[in-house]
């Protein structure tokens, strides 16, 4: 492995957060191969949130498992030939769904590493790959970077990196100000993928009311769903004052990077944006539930978790009621005085404009 690798692919095909938190092996990757292509293989949906990444060269997306198979094995197959064309000579892996065994072994590269997933250990699978590197440490952020262990690279690139344009932030600015918002605000995402990661509607209002009362401005977000923009306004509904909702599901990932980055706190469950908030280095109050809420923490020296568990066990994953708001023993009291830790309250002269 001591001549240097011209063209690499990384392999990752998860959620929207996941990606975000294989950035570090990319920058890793760049700073030990400063020359090298680091092309990205993920699902296609989830193209968005790497997009404005300057150390990728490129993105390839294969359909999920929501397409039909007729249109997954045309694209699979598209992809496959624009790989090898690619003529790679290292290739990482850090998923483990089989097709990536049968796509690895079409692609001509000298070395070959995969994560040593416990669960794959049949001969197909192992001979797939030229080397099985033991999937190490207690984050993800962690255990991604462990895949690099065979290239015997001496330090690691630890940060998470999200990436957005001067023209996003600007696009976000123009639509803030145009809502009364100015520049002391709060961003919130209540809303989750599925429900056992989400918290009380009524309890973000209340939190929300506490923020208004400290001085700052609440920008709520989600995705644009009709269930997530129902939640949005129930809770906006209930405020007080009401929050800004304008927002909600009409970002793209760049735009809402740049959102939250210009943010004084960030609140909100699991989900991708939280982790968006710790690339840009924004304060977090991150709310957990029946989840690893040590593996998917945000990767963030400026983050306040609170885990369910801490108020009653949670069930195992096998016994675990993907309907159930496990959050909900999580009190409203706890988020504010959180926030009230990480948040000076602002006086009259701020919120009229001035500064502190």
């Amino acid at each position: 492995m001591e001549k240097p690798f011209q063209r690499i692919l990384l392999i990752k095909m998860r959620f929207h957060g996941d990606m975000l938190l294989t950035t570090p092996v990319v920058s890793t990757l760049k700073r030990r191969y400063p020359d090298a292509k680091i092309d990205v293989l993920l699902y296609q949906d989830t193209i968005p949130i790497l997009s404005e990444n300057a150390e990728i060269n490129a993105l390839y997306g294969l359909k999920n498992k929501k397409a039909k198979a007729g249109e997954k094995i045309t694209n699979f197959v598209d992809v496959l030939k624009q790989l090898r064309a690619n003529r790679y000579d290292l290739i990482v892996n850090l998923t483990d769904q089989w097709m990536v065994a049968a796509l690895v072994r079409c692609l001509p590269a000298r070395v070959k590493i995969s994560q040593d997933f416990p669960h794959r250990q049949a001969a197909f699978w192992r001979k797939s790959f030229t080397h099985h590197a033991p999937v190490v440490g207690d984050h993800i952020v962690e255990r991604n970077l462990s895949a690099l262990r065979p290239l015997g690279i001496a330090e690691d690139y630890r940060q998470l990196t999200m990436s957005y344009a001067g023209q996003n932030w600007q696009a976000m600015r123009e639509q803030l100000t145009a809502a009364g918002v100015g520049e002391h605000y709060v961003v919130i995402q209540p809303t989750a993928r599925q429900a056992f990661k989400c918290w009380d509607n009524s309890k973000f209002s209340q939190v929300i009311d506490a923020l208004h009362h400290q001085g700052y401005e609440v920008v709520l977000t989600s995705g644009p769903g009709a269930d997530d923009l129902e939640c949005v306004e129930e809770i906006a509904s209930a405020c007080e004052t009401r929050p800004v909702t304008a927002l909600a599901g009409k970002t793209r990932f760049p735009e809402l990077a740049a959102l939250i980055d210009h943010a004084a706190l960030f609140i909100g469950v699991d989900s991708a944006p939280m982790h968006i908030a710790a690339a840009v280095k924004t304060k977090i109050i991150a709310l957990f539930g029946a989840t690893d809420h040590i593996a998917w923490r945000p990767w963030s020296e400026d983050a306040v978790v609170l885990w369910a568990g801490n108020y009653q066990p949670m069930p195992t994953r096998d016994q675990l009621d993907r309907n159930r708001r496990y959050l909900s023993v999580i009190p409203a009291e706890e988020v504010i005085a959180a926030a009230r830790t990480l948040l000076p309250p602002l006086n009259a002269a701020v919120q009229a404009g001035g500064s502190l």
